[in-house]
């Protein structure tokens, strides 16, 4: 299962991320974060792919040319305090190498990983990002609705943490908090 991306001349597919392609990943995160956050993403990135709490572990790039120039992950998240049972997962990280931004490649990356939670009956999905960027692409504040993040965000960055539901009708019927897998628990993950 892949997609495909045409912007500004560029022949972009999305695709899941394989074994082999981890070098390539771990390059296109450097570039993307530079110094001290890339090598930390990346230590994420690798502790999450061992991490038996964050399956389903869902892994996507995007490839222009043969060359991996985006990557995505999404985790598996539990919803606690929350009486109904709704499957759930979190974006960590999304990048695009510096090259290759602003042509709608992170857009995309995030579309089609939503559209393979939704087959997969994922409820919500989580994001602690821009909140100037995520709205855009359906996200909308969690705080608000009653779904906590795992560890607290200061008020004037309550923005950033935002949820997006695959299902109609969960959002502002849901509420809870949100545990991580194991490896994404730490609480230096949840500083901006």
């Amino acid at each position: 299962m892949h997609s495909t991306l045409h912007s500004n001349a560029q022949h972009v597919e999305i695709r899941y991320a394989t074994e082999a392609d981890t070098p390539a990943m771990h390059d296109v995160v450097l570039a993307a974060f530079g110094m001290p956050s890339g090598p930390e993403l990346v230590s994420l990135i690798d502790d999450l792919s061992g991490d038996a709490t964050a399956r389903p572990l869902l892994s996507f790039v995007a490839t222009s040319q043969g060359r991996i120039v985006g990557h995505i992950l999404f985790s598996n998240v539990q919803l606690q305090g929350s009486q109904d049972q709704v499957a759930a997962s979190i974006l960590a990280p999304l990048c695009v190498h510096p090259d290759f931004q602003r042509q709608g490649i992170g857009g995309a990356l995030i579309t089609f990983g939503l559209s393979q939670l939704r087959a997969m009956d994922i409820g919500l999905v989580f994001v602690l990002g821009h909140p100037d960027y995520y709205p855009r692409l359906g996200f909308v504040p969690a705080g608000e609705r009653g779904l906590q993040a795992p560890h607290p965000i200061p008020p004037e960055h309550a923005g950033a943490w935002m949820v997006q539901a695959l299902r109609p009708g969960l959002l502002g019927t849901v509420t809870g908090t949100v545990a991580c897998a194991e490896t994404l628990n730490d609480p230096r993950h949840w500083r901006e």
